[in-house]
């Protein structure tokens, strides 16, 4: 009985707090974000600084990506497939070859070999 109340207490402690690593990593992204807001708000900022800004605030993020098995799905040019992209529309092109993506709406994401988001594409039809 005490073993079974242990592992009960574990498992409900593992779904409280399993995810405490990955979410203590995103805290300094958030750390920037914040940073960035209000240098925004100040009267001596520029487009530039505010876009260098959120430049490092973005590699911040695709650190945090690459550090948890996050991987991009960016298919511009390649064929079309099913299992990770989501066709929005197909389009007549003599410039592409048919059922090859000729622009991304929308990146796509996996987690390891797992697909969190399909990618949303335009397809290349033929003419």
């Amino acid at each position: 009985d005490n073993v079974r109340k242990r592992a009960e207490r574990e498992i409900d402690s593992a779904r409280k707090f399993g995810a405490e690593r990955v979410l203590g990593d995103l805290l300094a992204i958030n750390d920037s974000l914040e940073l960035g807001i209000k240098a925004a708000a100040s009267p001596d900022a520029s487009a530039a600084s505010i876009g260098e800004g959120m430049t490092l605030t973005h590699g911040q993020l695709l650190k945090f990506f690459d550090k948890h098995g996050i991987s991009i799905i960016d298919p511009a040019g390649q064929p079309f497939n099913p299992d990770f992209h989501e066709a929005v529309s197909a389009v007549p092109s003599a410039d592409v070859a048919p059922n090859h993506v000729i622009s991304v709406l929308q990146k796509g994401y996996r987690l390891h070999d797992r697909l969190l988001r399909p990618a949303m594409v335009i397809v290349a039809k033929a003419p």
